[in-house]
This record gives structure tokens, C-alpha cells and sequence, in this order.
């Protein structure tokens, strides 16, 4: 656990937005989860295949291998892949759904993601202006 506060306390935006994709990903696969094995051995199918090329474009064989790096490359191609098949033909435009419930669910869900992030990130200058 401490190694999360950690992580949260020294997180920059890059990351901050990938959480919010993650986010958004997530209420939308509540709403229009489907169970066929089909849709999601598909979806690994692509995320070897993309992840595979995705993490052979950033390797150097010089540097330390990043695995949450990794993880991620092959990560994304997989959201990409199962988030377009669930919503194909439920009236979405790009990522917004046409229910505003969800949109604003999703939106909300980030915000409060955003929100805590930002009391850890508080919490931790009073802590260190304390100790100085």
C-alpha cells in the first residue's frame, strides 16, 4: 500500500490522463459489458499484436526494462480493441455516450479520481513542510 501513496504522490499528468482513459474505459464497459469469449479473445489477439510492435518501437537495448511500461503497451490496444467492439452501433460519438447519465458518470468518476489525487498530493507538502 505504501508503494500506491507513493506512486499517487509523485504522479505527473501524463499518467494522471491515462488514468482517466482507464476510468472512462471502466464505466463504459459497466454499461455495455458483453460476455461473448469471441469479442475478447479478439481483443488479446490484437493487444499481442499491436503490444508487440508498440513495445519493439520504444525497446533500447540499453535501458532498464520498464514493466508497467510494457504492461501498458499492451494494455491500451486492448481497451482500444474491446471498447470500439462494445460500442459499435449504440449511438456513440467517438467516446461520448449518447446517454448523458453515462457521460456524466464517467466524467464525475474522473473528476473524484482527480480530486483525491490531489489531497494525497496536499496531504504529503504539509507532511514534508512539517517535518522541514
Amino acid at each position: 500500500m505504501k508503494w500506491l501513496m507513493k506512486y499517487f504522490q509523485e504522479i505527473k499528468l501524463n499518467k494522471l490522463i491515462l488514468w482517466c482513459y482507464l476510468i472512462w474505459y471502466l464505466v463504459v464497459i459497466t454499461f455495455y459489458f458483453d460476455p461473448t469469449p469471441k469479442l475478447w479473445i479478439n481483443a488479446m489477439g490484437i493487444s499481442g499484436v499491436i503490444g508487440t510492435a508498440l513495445v519493439l518501437s520504444v525497446s533500447n537495448s540499453h535501458s532498464k526494462i520498464d514493466y508497467w511500461q510494457i504492461f501498458r503497451l499492451y494494455l491500451m490496444p486492448f481497451c482500444v480493441s474491446s471498447f470500439s467492439s462494445l460500442i459499435k452501433d449504440q449511438g456513440f460519438i467517438v467516446i461520448i455516450s449518447p446517454k448523458p447519465q453515462e457521460t456524466i458518470l464517467a466524467i464525475l468518476s474522473c473528476v473524484i479520481f482527480l480530486l483525491i489525487i490531489g489531497a494525497i498530493k496536499l496531504a504529503t507538502r504539509a507532511i514534508n513542510q512539517e517535518t522541514s
